[in-house]
């Protein structure tokens, strides 16, 4: 098999180029499946020559000879010349022609990526307790949830919002008050964490998946302007969309720099997940239990 590679940055061209000989084999394979199921009159199952199974099924043989060949040749391309894929090529210029088959396969390698010290990192985690002033800001900003009216919060207030009184209704808000910070506050670890590893380790972001994610990310705002916002014009939404472009870039690139170096971290940890989407949020808790952890009040 004669393979012909291309570099540019992270991009790899590969040219394949299948002998005759490995296309007759794949081919002989698929016609003895097809003649299992096929009828041809006068032949009992299994029993058709080829060139009749040829005449009927020539084009059907040819496709599925392609779905069997190219992913063999693709893995085994990779395999021998150690290329790391990040995710599924790109296959372009497929011809089948003198018994032959030519393909290329268009890809992104994963970025080198050279770990510093991902245990230990120091954390801080603040306080979730609520203070009596919070909740009087909240309370406040029931009032003004009222508009200009006068309004006075005591036990009638509790009552229309469905509490007995309102030492319950403030008992009720400091506990969902206290969730949402803590919540806030898992988030900010979380952060703390990311940035500092953001810091310490510096590569090229593949372009490739950066403009998908930007796409996928645009459909979807898309879909939701013109579900949400049905009188928005074709040339108001154009001109949305080419804003957020340009928002999205930094935070689509960071987002796939943390993937990729906790990929990397699941790799030098030899993490084993059921699923690829289970990587981050394991990883995540991996690093948070290797910290260094520090509360603040």
């Amino acid at each position: 098999m004669k393979v012909e590679i291309k570099k540019d940055g992270l991009k790899r061209e590969i040219k394949f180029e299948i002998p005759k000989d490995r296309v007759s084999q794949a081919l002989s394979e698929v016609y003895e499946d097809i003649s299992k199921v096929s009828k041809v009159k006068g032949f009992r199952p299994g029993k058709a020559p080829r060139h009749m199974l040829e005449k009927q099924h020539g084009k059907l043989a040819e496709e599925e000879a392609l779905k069997k060949l190219i992913p063999e040749v693709y893995r085994e391309a990779i395999e021998k010349e150690q290329i790391n894929p990040l995710d599924l090529p790109e296959i372009e210029d497929v011809l089948f022609k003198d018994g032959m088959v030519r393909f290329t396969a268009k890809l992104d390698v994963k970025p080198e990526i050279k770990l510093k010290e991902y245990k230990g990192i120091k954390v801080v985690r603040k306080s979730s307790e609520v203070t009596d002033e919070e909740i009087t800001k909240t309370l406040d900003f029931f009032k003004k949830g009222q508009g200009d009216k006068e309004v006075t919060i005591d036990d009638a207030f509790a009552h229309g919002v469905g509490y007995a009184s309102l030492e319950e209704f403030k008992n009720s808000l400091k506990r969902q008050m206290e969730i949402d910070k803590d919540r806030q506050n898992r988030a900010d670890v979380e952060n703390q964490i990311v940035e500092e590893i953001l810091k310490q380790v510096k590569f090229d972001v593949p372009q490739t998946l950066v403009s998908r994610q930007i796409e996928r990310r645009l459909q979807e705002a898309r879909r939701h302007w013109q579900s949400q916002h049905k009188q928005m014009t074709a040339e108001e939404m154009d001109k949305k969309e080419a804003e957020l472009r340009n928002d999205l870039v930094p935070a689509v690139e960071k987002d796939i720099k943390v993937y990729l170096i906790f990929d990397k971290i699941a790799e030098a940890e030899n993490m084993k997940f059921d699923e690829p989407g289970h990587m981050p949020g394991k990883v995540m808790e991996f690093l948070l239990k290797e910290a260094a952890w520090e509360n603040k009040s």
